[in-house]
């Protein structure tokens, strides 16, 4: 299990995030930024933070957990 993916990204104050289905999209005051996580995590934006899981535990989807998770870390 991923230790960094099992943490939510809180969403600050003043952002807004939409979810398209694997898209994210973080809108804030000095800008947009937007992700396509891969089909081996979902994301979930529920609690003023989102949420990302894997679909299964393959090496591969574990390994995309941590990295999606800190990615949507980093744009928010």
């Amino acid at each position: 299990m991923s230790r960094v993916g099992k943490l939510p990204v809180p969403i600050a104050s003043g952002l807004q995030v939409k979810l398209e289905g694997q898209k994210i999209t973080v809108q804030g005051k000095t800008g947009t930024l937007s992700y396509i996580a891969p089909r081996e995590v979902t994301l979930k934006v529920e609690d003023n933070a989102v949420k990302v899981t894997p679909v299964n535990l393959s090496k591969r989807a574990r390994a995309m957990w941590g990295l999606s998770r800190n990615l949507i870390k980093t744009m928010v």
